[in-house]
């Protein structure tokens, strides 16, 4: 009998360790939000607080009332210009593809103001965001542009 307790405890310490493991760890999938509407304050909130400069974000308004709709991002967050634009490049690409009624996204910083469109942000691609279906293919693109400083400056003109 003694032994049958100690064999459920050591199992029931096994289950808790592995629990504890595989919950507290996983990273949640940005792509789970994938088909979200301007509308769905919860979803958008959440999208843009996995992106990067998400711990600095302050705030952000839906525009809903009248088409086109947009999302105004409100971030506390001295940063350099550079830095800046990459992060709008990159925050509104996985918005634009993730938000489906999004047309237009403000950025603003501390010291800057960044309005993109959607319409304006595919053309700078060439590509149409809504056929990616997943993070890494999404990142592999949006790294590629990054990186070259007069496409990125192109898009800010």
């Amino acid at each position: 009998m003694g032994k049958m307790i100690k064999l459920f405890f050591f199992s029931m310490l096994i289950l808790l360790f592995l629990n504890g493991c595989n919950s507290s760890n996983t990273k949640e999938d940005i792509f789970q939000s994938e088909g979200s509407y301007v509308g769905d304050n919860s979803a958008v909130g959440n999208i843009a607080h996995q992106l990067p400069g998400g711990e600095h974000l302050e705030g952000f308004e839906l525009k809903t009332k009248e088409k086109p709709y947009g999302i105004i991002l409100n971030y506390n967050w001295i940063e350099a210009e550079k830095k800046y634009k990459e992060t709008v490049i990159y925050n509104a690409t996985f918005l634009f593809t993730l938000v489906q009624n999004a047309d237009w996204i403000t950025f603003n910083f501390d010291n800057q103001r960044y309005k993109v469109t959607k319409e304006d942000l595919q053309n700078w691609y060439g590509k149409r965001l809504s056929e990616y279906t997943s993070e890494e293919e999404l990142r592999k693109l949006t790294q590629k542009y990054i990186e070259d400083e007069n496409k990125v400056n192109e898009l800010f003109k």
